[in-house]
């Protein structure tokens, strides 16, 4: 069995945020206070997660996540990355190094602003006082595996920063990071595979220059044809109930530690 866990659905101010609040969320429902994205996977017991938000560390707390076995990046971003320094805690727990794997444009970043994180495959640090993760590039559309779960890095266009997303398990899920636009040779990936799970960011409802609008989002959906789809990366533009009424019945927006079980 899979599961996957939403551990934050906001997007990079979260909501609420510092200069906006609610917007025009509504804030007597507790769906719409969102930390920043990320999203937990445990793939029969291969627990894999994306992306680092600044909010990590009391969402791993919340769902009393322990243990890992990978960390994939999709971008670089501080809503995505700045949180990469509470991993240093799985380091402690499991007393062993940490892998995390990125392209090169994306661990070119990670290795200048958090080089003290990083060590060699071989060699292990003292883990109780040092983090201790291990750097793997990825090259989009080439498959690569971690304890058996198949992976490709999905290229995605548009972003004001490189971005990809990542198709685990020939399309069990698909978790799409921001976009603007997904380039023909992607959707030739995922359109070639029967997608159960598809993650998808919706920023805002009208869509921003480098952010998908509601209609461009859903008009992917209707290509990639998955099964069920989750709406995550929510700005304060977005109310649950709003969006919820405005997308079909497989399209559901996303919460903060909701769990999705395939």
């Amino acid at each position: 069995m899979t599961n996957v866990i939403i551990l934050g659905a906001g997007a990079a101010p979260g909501v609420p945020s510092l200069s906006s609040g609610w917007g025009v969320c509504n804030p007597n429902n507790p769906y719409n206070r969102r930390r920043r994205a990320g999203v937990y996977y445990d793939f029969d017991g291969v627990k894999i997660l994306v992306d680092t938000s600044p909010d990590l560390r009391m969402q791993l707390i919340d769902n009393q996540i322990k243990c890992l076995d990978a960390v994939l990046y999709t971008h670089a971003h501080a809503d995505h990355l700045h949180g990469i320094d509470y991993l240093r805690e799985i380091n402690r727990i499991n007393a062993c190094n940490l892998d995390f794997y990125a392209t090169s444009k994306v661990l070119k970043i990670i290795k200048k602003q958090f080089g003290y994180l990083i060590t060699s495959p071989k060699k292990v640090k003292d883990v109780i006082s040092t983090p201790s993760l291990v750097a793997h590039k990825i090259k989009e559309a080439e498959e690569f595996k971690i304890k058996g779960i198949k992976i490709v890095p999905l290229k995605l266009c548009g972003h004001n920063t490189p971005s990809n997303g990542f198709m685990f398990n020939d399309g069990e899920v698909v978790q799409i990071a921001d976009f603007k636009k997904i380039p023909a040779s992607t959707l030739k990936i995922l359109t070639s595979k029967k997608v159960k799970l598809l993650i998808m960011p919706l920023t805002t409802p009208f869509g921003q220059a480098y952010h998908a609008s509601l209609e461009e989002v859903l008009n992917y959906i209707k290509i990639i044809a998955p099964q069920k789809v989750i709406l995550n990366h929510m700005a304060s533009e977005c109310d649950f109930d709003e969006i919820n009424k405005l997308t079909p019945e497989n399209v559901f927006p996303a919460f903060d530690n909701m769990k999705i079980e395939l």
